[in-house]
């Protein structure tokens, strides 16, 4: 039997067969490392980067051993943003979705605690959710851990980094001490070892190596003589990428405005995203980044913790990374699902020693290119082949993807293969139309009817 196959494992055969499904054909790296250390139930510290697959990891761990006869807490996972603990509870959900009357929620802040805490007093399984709103439900007492057999923190090197440790240790001292803890950190600095020792029993520490699953990634530097010719260099790179999703990490916020800004000034389909940034403002960069509205994200570290793009092509490190594990994690999010993915890194000649210590670190050299042609700058930046609209209605209001679809279809003006993404919300959706007829969209779905009522719709 291939000792990389998931059928290889104590696992649930409902799990294994959904996992077929899926087409999980092999476990990456961390999976083959951690599993069997999880499903004995033993605590596991694991180190590895974006994109190597640590949320199957854990969520078939948390899943196997669900009693769905119980409506209790049984499985709690923490993460540091909003839109990490969705895309972990979506990544849950789809994993377990062979196991009949699992019962998830998310809970994160910037919603009302209230509807929250009747979801829960109906009886949950498994709860995922940011520090700041677990906290909240004990607190209330909404939220009963009694029954708690697993905790997970996933990307724990970035909940301190946005100072969740106070809160992180009131949670602890508040769930049951016998329990199978899980930890999963992209980068380890000695706050992450301090915090895995004391909340911890007997854990196997496992890492996975950046070259175990880097291997599909093309890396190259490029060398710029200062920061005026550094952000010449960025559209020299960015020109050629045409509509490819293109991340750009900068070391802080107001690089992050400043780099978003220049580009957009010379005609970039581009946009920040920070941790200043208002939640609806966030959600709504992130979504049309995801749904192709917006080329090139140019993002803070912890603001792109959650980031779930099924095709991101290419990554830019603007800056280097101050430390040198995160260069692996940024990386990471290319090249996923066997595809090839490329990564650029613009330095300066007094970020030499740097990029010695990185290829220290990955054991291996990276190689020097060549920017494309100053031709290039007299061209035009391509514009995004999608546009998106916001309709003031959504579940709450009874719409479904299909309305909105329908809607747009009627007449034969607008074809289904120039309809996008749609995600649809408590009280409004979102969907993303070739821009060649986003205006008819526009007007269909403004001055028409959706399932027999009128909804007012914008432009984003």
């Amino acid at each position: 039997m291939n000792q990389y196959a998931f059928s290889s494992l104590e696992l649930n055969p409902a799990l294994v067969s959904n996992l077929e499904s899926l087409e999980f054909n092999s476990m990456t790296a961390i999976q083959a490392l951690s599993l069997p250390f999880i499903l004995v139930g033993q605590d596991v510290i694991a180190q590895g980067q974006t994109g190597s697959g640590k949320t199957a990891a854990f969520g078939l761990g948390l899943l196997n051993k669900i009693d769905v006869s119980q409506f209790a807490v049984q499985a709690l996972v923490l993460c540091p943003t909003r839109e990490l603990a969705e895309q972990v509870s979506g990544e849950i959900r789809r994993l377990g979705r062979s196991i009949p009357n699992v019962k998830l929620l998310t809970l994160y802040g910037g919603t009302p605690i209230k509807a929250q805490t009747e979801s829960l007093a109906k009886g949950v399984h498994i709860v995922v959710g940011t520090p700041g709103r677990i906290e909240d439900h004990l607190n209330k007492g909404s939220l009963p851990l009694e029954a708690l057999n697993t905790l997970v923190l996933d990307e724990a090197d970035r909940m301190l980094d946005m100072g969740f440790q106070k809160t992180l240790d009131a949670i602890i001292e508040l769930i049951p001490r016998k329990r199978q803890t899980l930890l999963f950190s992209a980068t380890f600095p000695p706050e992450i070892e301090s915090i895995a020792k004391r909340i911890t029993t007997d854990a196997e520490f496992l890492k996975v190596a950046p070259t175990q699953d880097t291997v599909r990634i093309d890396e190259t530097l490029y060398k710029v003589a200062n920061e005026k010719e550094r952000i010449e260099a960025l559209q020299r790179l960015l020109m050629p990428l045409e509509n490819q999703p293109t991340v750009v990490f900068c070391n802080t916020r107001a690089d992050t405005q400043s780099v978003a800004g220049s580009l957009k000034s010379r005609g970039f389909s581009a946009s920040a995203l920070h941790g200043d940034m208002e939640q609806k403002d966030r959600d709504q960069t992130l979504l049309r980044f995801a749904n192709g509205s917006i080329n090139v994200l140019v993002a803070t570290d912890v603001a792109a913790r959650g980031l779930d793009i099924e095709s991101l092509d290419v990554v830019i490190n603007y800056h280097l990374p101050k430390e040198l594990d995160v260069y692996t994690h940024r990386i990471g999010r290319t090249g996923r699902a066997g595809a090839k993915g490329y990564s650029y890194s613009l330095f300066q000649a007094s970020e030499e020693f740097r990029v010695s210590k990185l290829e220290g670190v990955l054991g291996r050299s990276l190689s020097i290119g060549e920017l494309p042609p100053m031709a290039v700058l007299s061209q035009s930046p391509a514009r995004p082949k999608m546009s998106t609209l916001r309709i003031e209605g959504g579940k709450k209001q009874k719409l479904r993807p299909g309305d909105l679809v329908g809607a747009l279809t009627k007449g034969e003006d607008i074809a289904g293969t120039q309809l996008g993404k749609i995600q649809i919300m408590d009280n409004w959706a979102y969907i993303a139309v070739e821009r060649d007829v986003a205006k008819l969209a526009l007007r269909k779905l403004s001055d028409g009817k959706i399932k027999g009522k009128s909804f007012r719709c914008r432009l984003v």
